[in-house]
């Protein structure tokens, strides 16, 4: 095993880090590159990288010493379980030409790594509606936030919402429930965040020197509380960063999202109420690949729906998806 260097083909320009892996050294697991991307291994051009880093035709990529064995059977080869198919259809809250959206709910991992063998990437399978290209993720969810997850039907659109989402035109709303109410009702949080490892695995932080993280930008709204004891806010995160709005919520404002014992402690819990992570992506806005402007929202999920009754939140009814101004087909 030694070092090598690749260098990007034309063809696989602005494709993400961690996907140009996946597709060149399948054999590698998701756990070894991220460690590897930690501690410097993988380098782009002689800098290190992240796994979201677009990468750009004729870059050099450093590849350190891999670990030798077959690569795993590429999804689509496995059969997806028919009650897991099922479920999936159930989520699916809009479907055109180019595009599916789904309502992913609460627990459900979007992507596979150590010790998860359930995940939503593996079954897109089952969402294919007749094509022969299987569904493409185009963004993410942790597995503890529910709600709109948007998915590509082509590579034409994949490559199209990679671009609105990397160049900031999608309009992402979450809804959250927070311990205690925040000091002002509504403003925007600019706190750079960093990626740092420890006894409990890795973990995002608040920094107060940017340059020692990645510049971290939250707009919020306050839009019903219950003095002292929860408040519902509405969450429009600017950037994208991993965990961007858990730790807003819990080091920023100081006002722990319910259920979130990751970053709020037993401060993230009230006495009789669910466990589950209150964090819900509403909605989103977006170009649409085929012209025009989608918008679609989710409905919440059982367990905060079960709070707002609680507290007498009264959330608005879902609407319906829809595409704006759709124009000709490009």
């Amino acid at each position: 095993m030694t070092i090598q260097h690749r260098t990007v083909a034309a063809a696989e320009a602005d494709a993400r880090l961690d996907r140009w892996f996946r597709r060149h050294f399948p054999q590698l697991t998701q756990g070894a590159l991220q460690k590897m991307l930690r501690t410097g291994q993988i380098r782009v051009d002689g800098r290190r990288a992240e796994a979201n880093t677009r990468l750009a035709a004729g870059q050099e990529v450093r590849v350190p010493p891999l670990p030798e064995g077959p690569p795993p059977a590429p999804p689509g080869q496995r059969p997806v379980d028919e009650r897991d198919a099922r479920e999936l259809e159930r989520m699916v809250i809009h479907r055109d030409d180019s595009v599916i959206v789904l309502d992913k709910p609460h627990g459900l991992p979007v992507q596979g790594g150590p010790g998860i063998h359930r995940n939503l990437d593996a079954m897109l399978d089952a969402l294919r509606f007749g094509y022969e290209e299987r569904p493409r993720l185009v963004h993410r969810l942790d597995k503890d936030t529910s709600g709109v997850l948007l998915l590509a039907r082509t590579v034409q659109a994949a490559a199209q919402l990679a671009r609105v989402f990397r160049e900031r035109e999608v309009e992402k709303t979450y809804w959250a429930v927070v311990v205690g109410e925040p000091a002002v009702p509504a403003g925007r949080i600019d706190l750079a965040l960093a990626r740092q490892s420890g006894p409990r695995g890795e973990r995002t932080t608040a920094v107060d020197d940017p340059a020692e993280g990645a510049r971290a930008i939250t707009d919020f709204s306050t839009l019903d509380a219950v003095k002292q004891r929860a408040a519902w806010l509405e969450l429009k995160p600017v950037t994208g960063r991993t965990h961007q709005l858990r730790v807003h919520c819990a080091e920023a404002l100081g006002n722990p999202i319910l259920g979130d014992g990751k970053y709020g402690g037993s401060a993230a819990h009230l006495e009789g109420l669910p466990g589950q992570l209150h964090l819900h992506a509403r909605s989103l806005r977006l170009p649409h690949p085929d012209g025009g402007v989608l918008e679609v929202a989710a409905p919440l999920p059982p367990h905060m729906r079960e709070t707002f009754g609680f507290f007498g939140f009264e959330a608005p009814r879902t609407p319906k998806a829809r595409r704006l101004n759709p124009g000709p087909r490009r």
